[in-house]
């Protein structure tokens, strides 16, 4: 007879831990981190030019926070196809994506070191330090400044453009972002 569906509890069990697998695979279709739609990124129809230069400048800062992710994701690309030719970086760009993805896509909750929370952004920017200086010394330094460059125009070309009246933010985030810039209001522009 057969049990069909039972799940075995003898000592000739998986060594898999099945329920982290089946959590990273969750994670993987939910999305990575605060990874926004793309669809809604590249929005043709929220796409215009600011009417001055404050108006692109609350641009720039809501739609940095609003797609920090997807934002990291365009670099790291940029980064990848301008290594294509260093096989060394490359290898060094592999391992590191493997930590920028345990650390910062696939996280759902803070990272705990001892007593102390580190937040998105810390990890964000550690990562980033690491992974330029780790690539600089594959001796690789223009293609890393070039790559920079490019994704840095890249955001701010997109920051300026993308209008954020239609973005949604949540209420926590919306709170802590008053609260840090002393803004009361996003502003419409």
């Amino acid at each position: 007879m057969t049990n069909y569906g039972a799940i075995p509890t003898s000592s000739n069990a998986s060594p898999v831990d099945l329920d982290s697998i089946s959590r990273a695979k969750h994670r993987l279709k939910a999305g990575l981190a605060t990874c926004r739609s793309w669809r809604t990124m590249f929005d043709f129809h929220s796409m215009n030019l600011p009417r001055g230069v404050s108006a692109a400048f609350s641009r720039i800062k809501t739609n940095i926070a609003y797609f920090q992710t997807n934002y990291a994701i365009v670099v790291l690309l940029i980064i990848f196809f301008s290594l294509i030719e260093h096989p060394t970086s490359l290898i060094v760009f592999t391992v590191l994506g493997f930590v920028w993805i345990f650390l910062y896509f696939l996280r759902d909750e803070p990272i705990k070191v001892f007593r102390y929370q580190i937040d998105d952004k810390t990890v964000l920017i550690g990562l980033s330090v690491i992974t330029i200086g780790l690539l600089l010394l594959t001796g690789v330094t223009f293609n890393i400044i070039g790559a920079l460059l490019i994704g840095a125009v890249v955001i701010l070309i997109h920051a300026v453009v993308r209008k954020t009246e239609d973005l949604f933010v949540d209420e926590e985030a919306a709170l802590a972002a008053t609260e840090t810039s002393g803004l009361t209001s996003y502003p419409s522009s």
